[in-house]
């Protein structure tokens, strides 16, 4: 049998009993993400046959809103959330997304550019309000930043790579432009602008937030038409990402605690103890 690694018994033992649970929780969050499945609930289909009833030419429509999503959303991240005591929790946001999804539930892709970044700027409220609970400071652009980077762990890759799901994997991909970007010296006329660095990494984060948008808008062709399903889908959408930014922040918050190295090796194990 194969002997112990001694540094992983330290970081098991080095964990108190709630943040082991704690991570554990954030584990199952990331790893097992739950819009597919919500998803083919609401549609009553299979995600596969719900992805295929949206038009190929929607495509680019749903690109371009996700992108201008983001860039508002960047725009909040990063000046309007400082120094701000954020109020209400998970049931006020999901309630106010879902009032956002009944305008595209009603109109569908025709309003895609004018309730995503509503839904979205609400989505990133909620996320901020998460972080903050994990002891973020808000007034540092890198708490904004990781943020936005919920959006792109929320959603697969549009390749489909198996390798590019798993969350370290992710953050590392993400790693290098937000570091660049939170330490540009940002002013809102560069988000106007979109300085290449900005862009870049808003593509990055668009290119899968938008695979999550393309198979909401898909399910809505396919699901109860109307105000009440839009509503419906946007609840599961809002609630997707606010339980994938607690599985953020919360791994996050330990590893200000216990350091990157123990919380990554503690997470493998968990991890591959979900998969068994």
């Amino acid at each position: 049998m194969r002997a112990a690694d001694p540094a992983l018994s330290y970081y098991r033992m080095d964990f108190s009993i709630e943040d082991r649970e704690a991570l554990a929780a954030a584990v199952r969050r990331l790893e097992s993400p739950s819009f597919t499945g919500r998803l083919a609930a609401l549609a009553g289909k299979p995600v596969g046959i719900v992805q295929r009833a949206l038009p190929a030419a929607a495509s680019v429509v749903v690109a371009r809103a996700a992108k201008y999503a983001l860039e508002h959303a960047l725009d909040v991240a990063l000046f309007s959330l400082r120094n701000r005591r954020l109020t209400g929790g998970r049931k006020l946001h999901s309630g106010l997304a879902c009032t956002s999804g009944a305008i595209g539930g009603a109109f569908g892709l025709v309003a895609l550019t004018i309730e995503l970044p509503v839904s979205t700027t609400i989505m990133l409220r909620a996320i901020a309000a998460i972080a903050q609970e994990e002891g973020e400071d808000l007034a540092d652009p890198h708490t904004g930043l990781a943020c936005l980077e919920v959006f792109a762990l929320g959603g697969p890759p549009a390749d489909g790579k198996e390798a590019e799901t798993d969350y370290f994997a992710v953050r590392a991909m993400l790693a290098r432009g937000l570091v660049e970007v939170a330490d540009f010296g940002i002013d809102k006329g560069a988000v106007r602008e979109g300085a290449p660095l900005l862009v870049r990494f808003l593509t990055q984060i668009a290119s899968r937030f938008g695979v999550v948008v393309s198979q909401k808008l898909a399910a809505q062709a396919v699901a109860v038409v109307g105000a009440l399903g839009g509503a419906a889908l946007n609840l599961a959408f809002a609630e997707h990402f606010q339980d994938v930014a607690r599985g953020h922040f919360t791994v996050r918050r330990l590893e200000r605690v216990y350091g990157c190295d123990a919380v990554r090796a503690e997470y493998d194990r968990l991890k591959s103890a979900l998969v068994a």
